[in-house]
């Protein structure tokens, strides 16, 4: 079936391209399901009568889990393949997304949509795009990284004023159960369109100028994931990027996407409305991670991260401030929006350039981890702040100002990096 369809298309697109197309629908689904406890979260607290800090918790718990899955989804798919993990997954996130509409009790809340998504989720995430563009792609994989990392926002375009709208008019489960439907329609794309590698349907990857041998783990993939990562953190760029994806993490689905909408209701817009204001962040994003895998490609990625991280945090303070007017919200949806997911390629483009395309995907599953933890932190501890003192101002607030310190950080990492080069050519010279 592959080779056929590589037949096909000849000359005309690489099959490269193909299988980042059915990746990105994967990632896309993925991430509707993700950013279902932004919709999810008020009507929850409404229906089952629980406090926001106490749903804050189960949707944490995916969070956490959709990180720290990262580095062992990368290992199982070295070491049992790409498209048996990634069928397997969309299985259970179908399933456990199904699941959660009998939820009666908090216990049974963190087992589904805690614990089951974000086993689901954490498999078929940032990783996954980093496996497939390091085994696909030689050339243009700044923007391959770019346009995968953009189905996040895809997937908030496509999910998020649908499923706010089946909610006002139909309930919280019926939008989850058209999750569930959406996620088993992926199954046959990946079976049907995703080879295991390019050398199986007789390919080079994008831009390889001869035959490549095969790079398959046989160990196992706990041992190896942890082995990498022990081989990793003896390096001050890890933890450089580990920390600055954690605060990643802290400043965008943790708090924008767990707590954006029931902030917005706390000003009295509908929750339609404030949907739609986190799916126009979505269309920003869509050209904004694009162009950040383009410029990726010609930039320090670094420098890059500085501005990135700097314009959010500004944002993020912002908002808090504003009179969440028409013009206000669209100033910080314009800034916001546009880098939402900025960040992933320059970082994983880093993470490549520095520990090699072996490591590089399982190390980025452990920084992708940070992201998470990062993200798990702010949708409780802003849950916690809204619960205790009635308001989310501290909660952004915190986040703005972390988003401007890792920016400071990377700009002295930039200053660095640039004087050792002039050194070492001045050594040469």
């Amino acid at each position: 079936m592959h080779s056929t369809l590589a037949r096909i298309l000849g000359r005309r697109v690489h099959y490269s391209w193909i299988v980042a197309g059915a990746i990105f629908i994967a990632l896309l689904t993925a991430a509707g399901v993700r950013s279902m406890p932004g919709v999810l979260l008020v009507p929850l607290e409404r229906d089952l009568g629980w406090d926001r800090a106490t749903i804050s918790f189960a949707i944490a718990v995916g969070i956490s889990l959709y990180g720290l899955m990262g580095p062992f989804a990368a290992a199982a798919m070295q070491r049992f393949g790409i498209r048996r993990t990634v069928l397997t997954a969309l299985v259970l996130l179908s399933l456990s997304v199904a699941s959660t509409t009998l939820v009666k009790t908090p216990w049974q809340m963190v087992l589904t949509w805690g614990v089951l998504t974000g086993l689901g989720t954490g498999t078929i995430a940032n990783v996954l795009g980093a496996t497939i563009v390091s085994r696909w792609f030689r050339k243009r994989r700044g923007l391959a990284m770019g346009l995968l990392t953009a189905s996040t926002a895809t997937g908030q375009l496509v999910f998020l004023p649908l499923l706010a709208s089946v909610v006002e008019s139909a309930g919280w489960r019926s939008a989850t159960l058209i999750v569930a439907a959406a996620t088993a329609l992926v199954i046959p794309v990946i079976w049907l369109l995703v080879p295991e590698r390019p050398s199986s349907i007789g390919l080079r990857p994008l831009g390889a100028e001869a035959d490549e041998p095969e790079q398959r783990s046989l160990g196992n993939p706990l041992v190896t994931a942890f082995a990498v990562l022990a081989k990793g953190a003896r390096s001050p760029s890890f933890w450089l990027l580990f920390g600055s994806f954690f605060v990643c993490g802290l400043s965008t689905n943790g708090l924008i996407g767990t707590h954006m909408i029931a902030l917005c209701l706390d000003h009295g817009l509908p929750e339609v409305r404030a949907a739609g204001l986190l799916a126009a962040m979505g269309i920003l994003d869509l050209f904004g991670t694009t162009a950040s895998g383009w410029l990726s490609d010609r930039y320090d990625n670094r420098l890059l991260l500085a501005w990135y991280y700097g314009l959010r945090g500004l944002s993020l303070v912002f908002l808090p401030f504003s009179d969440f007017s028409f013009v206000e919200l669209s100033i910080f949806a314009a800034f916001y929006g546009l880098d939402w997911i900025a960040t992933v390629p320059p970082t994983v483009r880093l993470t490549a350039e520095t520990f090699g395309e072996k490591d590089a995907p399982i190390l980025f599953g452990w920084i992708a981890a940070g992201h998470q933890l990062g993200a798990a932190t702010a949708a409780f501890g802003a849950g916690v702040l809204r619960s205790e003192l009635d308001t989310y101002l501290y909660a952004f607030v915190i986040a703005g100002l972390a988003c401007i310190a890792v920016a400071l950080l990377l700009l002295g990492s930039s200053a660095q990096g640039r004087k050792r080069v002039q050194l070492a050519e001045a050594a040469a010279e």
